[in-house]
């Protein structure tokens, strides 16, 4: 596996070795070990699993004060996935990583605790797959506006995607809670 820090050097793109021939193909997408080695030192309690359309966006979510880490990748299809640093104690607060990840590419990407999380589905469907270091708790969900005007998240999206009434709801970078 490669693993390589993004702008954000906490957010990780893990590009799996596969192994493949006209059979099909085999790759590791956890490693707790060769995780460990690369700074990802995680335990996770639960696994996600979603299927969206083609414009359809998720996000910007994270909890607070329960936190979630997560591993993500794509199964089917393609998304841009997006990582904003929450934590205000860091020297990248306030900034976002977007990357594409695709059944086709076979990359994950690590967003740790303190961050928000939302990907923009860009093939006509995608499944998606996370891990997650916390349990989904309603109670602790928060929601950041897709298209904040302090963020600039440069989407690649022409018009407005498909949001669910929560995140439609969602507040802007200024209004939001941070992390410490």
């Amino acid at each position: 596996m490669k693993f390589t820090q993004l702008q954000i050097p906490d957010v990780i793109l893990i590009e799996p070795t596969v192994h493949g021939d006209e059979r099909g193909f085999f790759l590791e997408s956890w490693r707790q070990d060769m995780f460990k080695a690369n700074g990802i030192d995680a335990i996770f309690l639960q696994d996600n699993h979603s299927k969206s359309t083609k414009g359809i966006l998720r996000g910007l979510h994270y909890q607070l004060p329960k936190p979630q880490g997560k591993l993500v990748r794509v199964i089917s299809g393609e998304v841009y996935d997006v990582a904003v640093d929450l934590r205000k104690s860091s020297p990248t607060f306030g900034q976002w990583v977007g990357e594409y990840l695709s059944a086709e590419n076979k990359r994950s990407m690590w967003v740790p605790e303190g961050f928000a999380h939302g990907f923009l589905v860009t093939s006509e469907s995608a499944e998606f797959v996370y891990k997650c270091t916390d349990y989904y708790s309603p109670d602790c969900e928060h929601a950041l506006k897709w298209d904040d005007e302090d963020l600039k998240i440069d989407w690649p999206i022409e018009g407005s995607p498909l949001l669910s009434n929560k995140d439609a709801q969602a507040l802007s970078f200024n209004e939001a809670e941070y992390f410490l």
